[in-house]
């Protein structure tokens, strides 16, 4: 009674974050709260997963559930790696933008970085950005 009760909260918070999130990802959110509703039905009524798994060829609930479960976990990890896969492509091609914005042609006499007309050479990252912010450089 008392697994049931938690297992009961955890799918009821996980139902309200699906609502909360519905507007953001509508298709997310519905799965999430589908899922949801056939765990907290699966919880209450266990012999129902017993049921629905021998519908499907497996044995017990329990294997069913673990199934999905996996089955679901290697989606999101999936998705997850898609995700960090395409912000390091932002970034890098963010990076490179911001290099070519930024990049100094020194003059045929200027030697080094504090002889380019309008630039200073810079000792840290914070001093760069400073510099830029005074200048009124933008990043785009």
């Amino acid at each position: 009674m008392i697994a049931q009760a938690i297992f009961s909260l955890l799918l009821c918070a996980v139902l309200v974050y699906a609502w909360a999130e519905y507007r953001r990802s509508p298709a997310i959110a519905s799965i999430s709260v589908a899922v949801s509703l056939a765990g907290l039905v699966f919880v209450w009524f266990p012999s129902l997963s017993t049921q629905v798994a021998e519908l499907v060829g497996i044995g017990r609930g329990v294997d069913l559930i673990l199934y999905l479960w996996v089955c679901i976990s290697l989606i999101l990890l999936l998705n997850l790696h898609l995700k960090l896969r395409t912000q390091e492509e932002r970034i890098t091609k963010l990076a490179r933008a911001v290099a070519i914005a930024h990049a100094v042609v020194p003059s045929a006499t200027a030697t080094t970085l504090s002889e380019v007309p309008g630039r200073q050479r810079a000792s840290s990252p914070a001093a760069v950005a400073h510099t830029s912010m005074q200048t009124g450089d933008r990043i785009v």
